[in-house]
């Protein structure tokens, strides 16, 4: 009864947001529904005076004419962009681990037995939203997934969606490009899990898995003890430090290359080859992105240099899917617990996903931008 009370309280609130914002829209004009929102997408997990408070230290120390040069736009790129994903990327695993806290393996497994066909396989790429982690760290979930009985559209769906589209990808990229962007491609990403999760269920290539996939013991099996609101504190911080650790120097490499994107590689160069006028961009974004290994919050800076540079949205989106769903080590991994039928077909359907998905982008780029 209290949960359903608690459930009921949350709805109303989200009803009386939509409600009040609706209001203000009619009464003053949607511009001033979408001034609040915009402080928050540009000040709040933006951090624009953090941008500018950077920029006026490197003045003071260095002088206006080193500021405005290559080096000191480069600086003032590089230190803005490590900061604030640094502090957003900590806040987010806290919260997510603390929540991830309620749902041990077990459970999980529980939860996600008693849904069936495209509704489990959603469920399935739900809870890929909340799980922090690169695609190689995915893969031994899925294993246990896999040995715990679940079905192929539910691992996969959760095996696409975990890199893909976890929280964290939502708070920073609506840091970057705003909420209704951030939206759209979490949407979007949700459902390719849901889709991709689907096509292999149905032709039954979910079968083609390695023999000691399904023999071992299933590690959603173990029961996980009651934790005290202390324990689930401690078991987020220790979380959030980990995974710190884990993708310091993914973010190192990525706000770096984005710096030298962003105030080094000429924009002519950048739109020769990504830009509107290459009917190729989206493919070769996919193409280049695969090879590297990343998360999301390694691509962030480089799809933000890349934005300022005139690249299209659809573009953007299709290299970071492809860098964080389809990178080459997370591919050699997956190839240890999957045959090399079940691999294929799952490169071919991410890979077509993402392409659609970009190319879609880019022609109603209009709407967002």
């Amino acid at each position: 009864m209290k949960e359903k009370k608690k459930k009921n309280w949350i709805w109303g609130i989200i009803l009386l947001i939509v409600i009040v914002n609706v209001i203000i829209g009619v009464l003053y004009g949607f511009d001033a529904v979408k001034a609040p929102w915009e402080f928050i997408s540009n000040e709040v997990l933006g951090m624009k005076w953090l941008n500018v408070v950077i920029g006026k230290g490197i003045e003071g120390l260095f002088g206006t004419e080193f500021f405005e040069g290559l080096w000191g736009q480069s600086m003032q790129f590089f230190i803005y962009d490590f900061i604030k994903i640094g502090i957003l990327l900590c806040l987010l695993i806290f919260v997510i681990s603390y929540i991830q806290s309620y749902f041990p393996p077990e459970r999980t497994k529980k939860i996600l037995s008693k849904y069936h066909g495209i509704g489990a396989n959603a469920f399935g790429a739900l809870l890929g939203t909340v799980t922090p982690f690169c695609s190689c760290s995915s893969i031994p979930i899925f294993i246990g997934f896999t040995r715990a009985g679940l079905t192929s559209g539910v691992t996969f769906s959760f095996l696409i969606s975990s890199p893909l589209v976890d929280l964290g990808s939502l708070v920073l990229l609506t840091s970057i490009f705003g909420l209704p962007i951030a939206i759209a491609y979490v949407i979007i990403g949700l459902i390719l899990a849901i889709i991709g999760g689907t096509i292999i269920e149905k032709t039954g290539l979910g079968k083609n898995v390695e023999d000691f996939v399904l023999q071992g013991e299933s590690t959603v099996d173990i029961e996980m003890p009651e934790l005290t609101k202390k324990d689930r504190l401690i078991y987020a911080k220790e979380q959030m430090l980990a995974t710190y650790k884990k993708v310091f120097w993914y973010i190192i490499v990525g706000v770096g290359i984005g710096a030298l994107i962003h105030n080094v590689i000429p924009e002519d160069w950048i739109q020769a080859i990504l830009g509107d006028n290459n009917p190729f961009a989206v493919i070769i974004a996919a193409v280049v992105g695969t090879p590297m290994y990343a998360d999301i919050f390694g691509t962030i800076p480089i799809a933000e240099a890349l934005f300022d540079k005139g690249v299209g949205l659809g573009t953007i989106l299709a290299f970071m899917m492809s860098v964080t769903a389809l990178s080459l080590p997370s591919l050699i991994m997956l190839r240890k617990a999957i045959k090399p039928k079940l691999l294929l077909a799952f490169f071919v359907i991410v890979v077509i996903g993402i392409i659609i998905i970009g190319y879609g982008f880019n022609f109603f780029q209009f709407l967002f931008v």
